[in-house]
C-alpha cells in the first residue's frame, strides 16, 4: 500500500517518511554477536509486505492504520547527520520492515557507510532476489525473522510464503555478511519442539552452527490478543533441542532473569557477554572476538567505544525539571522524547535509580537548536527501579513506555498500559462492517 501508478510510473508513497527516529541498543534488533551493547539509530517506515495477525508494529506497518502525529520526515543527509551528532556507529532499518522504503534504505545506506557508520537490517525478508542483491554492498548486519518453518502457518498468519525468506537468508550469508536469525514463539501455534527442530535444522545444515539463532517471546497484539503470553519453559526447551543439535549460539529474547542470555565459550564455558534486557556487558572477550579464557572463535565482530556516552556524577546547578519513572511489569523499557526548540544548544540528561551497587551517574544527551530527539532507557539489573530524566529549560519532553524489544507506536505514560503482563496500548479496534 505504498507504491502507485502515476501517469504509468511505479512511484514511492513513503520515501522518507519515518516514525521518530530514535536511539536504542543493538539488543533491541535481536543482534547479539556484533557490537554487544551497541548505540543504535533505529529508523522505521510505513506500510509492510506482510500483515501478520500479531503485529507488534500493526498501527505503522498496515498503512491505513498510520496517524499523522507518528508521521516524520527525513532525508538521507538528516539521518546520517543525526547518527554522526550523536556519535552513533550504527544505523538500523527496522520496526515496520525496511523492505517497504526500499529506495530510502539503499540511498541513505551507502551515505552512511561512507561516513563509516554500519548498517543493520531487521527485517522479516519477504523480499527478492534482485532487491538483496542492491542491499548487499550497503548493509553490513542482517536480522531476520523467520516467522515460522511451515508453509502453511506462513500463507495464513503472515500473508506470505516461506520460500523467498530462506532463499533471501542463505542468500546474504553466502555473501559473507553477519546474519543472526529469529523465530517470533506464538503461544500454542509456534511455540513447540517442532519449530525449534525445523528452525535448528536451517541454521545448521542451510547456513553455519555459528549463526546465532534466537527464540522469542510473545505478547498478545494486533488481531492476536485473546491468548497469553508464551510460558517462557516453552521457550528454555526450544533452545535445550536447538543446542542439542549443534548450535553454537541460541538466546532468548523479550525474557529477563534468565541465563539463556548469556553468552559462554563453548570450549570452556567462560562467560564472554552478559545481558540484561535490552543491555549488554562484555566480559571476557578478546578486541578481535575471541575467548579470553582459551582462544576459541567466539563470532563476535566488535566496535570499540560504540556503546558508550558522556557520564557525569552530579547534575549542573542551574534549573532543570525532572521526571521518573518507575518500572512496572513487562514494561522495563521508555523511549524519552525530548525537544529543544531554542535557537541555543541544549543537553538532557537521564540517569538510573534503585540498585546500590551500581552508581547513578547522569549519562549526557546533547540537544541541537530546534533538535527533536528520541531515546531509549531500559532497566539494566534485576534491582533497578527506573529512570529519571532532566530537562532544561525551554526544553519539553515525553516519556513513552515500550514492551519488549522495542516497538511503534508507543503511548505517553499519562495513557497507561492495558495490562502490565499481557497487551500494551494502543489496543486494535477492529472495524464492525
Amino acid at each position: 500500500m505504498v507504491r502507485a501508478n502515476r501517469d504509468g510510473r511505479l512511484v514511492s508513497l513513503n520515501y522518507g517518511r519515518s516514525v521518530h527516529a530514535t536511539e536504542e541498543t543493538i539488543e533491541t534488533e535481536a543482534v547479539f554477536h556484533y557490537a554487544p551493547g551497541a548505540r543504535i539509530l533505529s529508523m522505521g517506515n510505513v506500510g509492510c509486505m506482510l500483515n501478520c495477525d500479531y503485529c507488534h508494529n500493526w498501527k505503522t506497518s498496515q498503512a491505513r492504520h498510520v496517524e499523522d502525529k507518528d508521521v516524520y520526515h527525513y532525508t538521507p543527509e538528516q539521518v546520517v547527520d543525526i547518527a554522526l551528532r550523536h556519535d552513533i556507529k550504527v544505523i538500523s532499518w527496522t520496526y515496520n520492515d525496511p523492505v517497504v522504503w526500499h529506495e530510502f534504505v539503499v540511498e541513505t545506506a551507502a551515505l552512511a557507510q561512507r561516513a563509516g557508520i554500519v548498517n543493520l537490517y531487521k527485517s522479516a525478508f519477504f523480499i527478492s532476489e534482485e532487491a538483496i542483491d542492491e542491499l548487499i554492498p550497503v548493509i553490513d548486519i542482517f536480522s531476520i525473522s523467520i516467522k515460522s518453518m511451515d508453509p502453511k502457518y506462513y500463507r495464513k498468519i503472515t500473508k506470505g510464503w516461506l520460500e523467498p525468506v530462506l532463499a533471501g537468508t542463505e542468500q546474504v550469508f553466502r555473501a559473507g555478511k553477519h546474519v543472526e536469525v529469529s523465530t517470533l514463539m506464538v503461544t500454542d501455534l509456534s511455540d513447540d519442539e517442532k519449530t525449534a527442530r525445523s528452525l535448528g535444522e536451517f541454521v545448521g545444515e542451510r547456513l553455519g552452527p555459528h549463526v546465532p539463532t534466537h527464540f522469542v517471546r510473545f505478547h498478545p497484539d494486533y488481531k492476536m490478543t485473546d491468548t497469553v503470553r508464551t510460558p517462557v519453559d516453552r521457550l528454555e526447551h526450544a533452545r535445550k533441542v536447538a543446542m542439542e543439535m549443534g548450535l553454537h549460539h541460541v538466546y532468548l529474547g523479550n525474557v529477563y532473569d534468565t541465563d539463556s542470555t548469556t553468552t559462554r565459550c563453548r570450549s570452556c564455558d567462560r562467560v564472554q557477554v552478559t545481558r540484561y534486557g535490552l543491555n549488554a556487558r562484555i566480559v571476557g572477550l578478546t578486541p578481535d572476538g575471541h575467548c579470553q579464557g582459551c582462544g576459541t572463535d567466539a563470532h563476535f565482530t566488535l566496535l570499540p567505544g560504540a556503546e558508550t556516552r558522556t557520564a557525569i556524577p552530579a547534575l549542573p546547578a542551574h534549573k532543570l525539571d525532572l521526571a521518573s519513572f518507575s518500572w512496572h511489569g513487562d514494561v522495563r523499557a521508555l523511549h524519552v522524547q525530548v525537544s529543544n526548540p531554542s535557537p541555543v544548544p541544549k543537553t538532557v540528561y537521564q540517569r538510573r535509580f534503585g540498585d546500590p551497587a551500581v552508581p547513578e551517574s547522569w549519562a549526557m544527551i546533547g540537544l541541537a537548536p530546534g533538535e527533536s530527539f528520541r531515546f531509549i532507557a531500559a532497566k539494566s539489573t534485576a534491582d533497578e527501579q527506573g529512570v529519571t530524566v532532566a530537562i532544561p529549560e525551554g526544553c519539553t519532553s515525553s516519556l513513552h513506555e515500550v514492551f519488549d524489544r522495542a516497538h511503534f507506536p508507543t503511548v505517553e505514560v499519562s495513557a497507561g498500559s492495558k495490562n502490565d503482563d499481557v497487551t500494551p496500548f494502543p489496543a486494535f479496534l477492529p472495524v464492525v462492517r
